[in-house]
């Protein structure tokens, strides 16, 4: 895990050098040596994480994905789709970049676009972008996409504590929850550590469902 806290920090820097326009480095520190216990109501309900579907669903979901997994990639897109047809699902957005520099830089920007609105957008734009991106390349697709690329800017400099605090509690989440990497589904009460198509996203809803009626 220590590595993971190493790229959070270093990414901040490359951000900053690559791209001087647009963010100053993020305030995160190194996790402590022991994982935090476990706040379920933050992990579900953090003000600043982003969401999407019913607010007021009936299953929650909550993704830990990386811009750089292959997995994520391929997953998400169908969880999306299920999550839009089903109409009763609650999509929380845990952005734990692990896996690259690279990595921290997208989860900053998308959640830079939060503030004007445009997460999903930025989320998307994001995953479709084969290959680890450059800055430069991440900035240009956004600003395509239709994100405005001068409020991004001041919004990921005005609100670079913020991020970084958020990413570091994506980061100590993941630690309790005994996460082994990317993707890591939570499906009410189900964990799947895998990436699934739509059938098998919706399978597991429906198991889950059917947990709750249980009780």
């Amino acid at each position: 895990m220590k590595r993971r806290a190493l790229l959070l920090t270093a990414a901040g820097a490359l951000l900053c050098a690559s791209l001087p326009a647009l963010a100053a480095t993020p305030d995160v520190s190194p996790p402590p040596a022991a994982a935090k216990p476990l706040d379920v109501d933050a992990l579900l309900h953090d003000p600043q994480t982003p969401t999407f579907g019913n607010p007021k669903g009936d299953v929650t979901i909550v993704a830990f994905f990386d811009y750089n997994c292959g997995y994520c990639r391929k997953s998400l897109p169908e969880l999306e789709r299920l999550v839009r047809e089903d109409g009763r699902i609650r999509l929380v957005y845990k952005d734990w970049p692990i896996l690259a520099e690279s990595s921290v830089v997208a989860a900053q920007l998308a959640l830079a676009a939060n503030y004007q609105g445009k997460y999903v957008l930025a989320h998307t734009t994001l995953m479709n972008l084969p290959g680890r991106a450059s800055t430069e390349r991440m900035s240009e697709a956004l600003a395509k996409a239709g994100i405005d690329r001068n409020r991004l800017a001041k919004d990921l400099k005005a609100h670079a504590g913020e991020i970084g605090a958020l990413l570091k509690r994506n980061n100590e989440q993941a630690e309790a929850l005994g996460l082994p990497g990317t993707p890591v589904y939570l499906v009410g009460p189900f964990k799947v550590a895998a990436a699934l198509d739509y059938q098998g996203f919706k399978d597991v809803v429906e198991d889950a469902r059917a947990r709750a009626a249980e009780k």
